[in-house]
């Protein structure tokens, strides 16, 4: 067996940390030009608007507690599919905690 408990939706969590992340590392570098929305009009009038928005301090501390509660709860999510489809045994409070450890 391979999980799939929960038809494997506890991937969307760390996709959603993920996208966070990402963000989080975007914040003031430039918008590729193929990822802007508007014409090049719009960005001369606009410039601000070529760049990512940074966050201020202090939401970009709650945006990493989210990052790190979302990877927590991947981490459940997935050691709990694993356990109820049968592929974690007694071994599965041993692998959610060295999996928490690595956080």
């Amino acid at each position: 067996m391979s999980g799939g408990t929960f038809d494997y939706m506890e991937s969307h969590i760390g996709y959603i940390a993920e996208e966070i992340e990402d963000r989080l590392n975007r914040q003031g570098k430039e918008i590729p030009r193929a990822d802007r929305f508007h014409s090049d009009d719009w960005y001369e009038k606009y410039p601000e608007d070529k760049f990512h928005p940074i966050y201020p301090k202090e939401v970009q501390e709650k945006l990493k507690e989210a990052v790190k509660a979302l990877r927590v709860a991947y981490i459940y999510a997935h050691r709990v599919d694993r356990f109820f489809a049968g592929d974690d045994g007694e071994e599965f409070i041993e692998k959610i905690d060295k999996e928490l450890k690595g956080l």
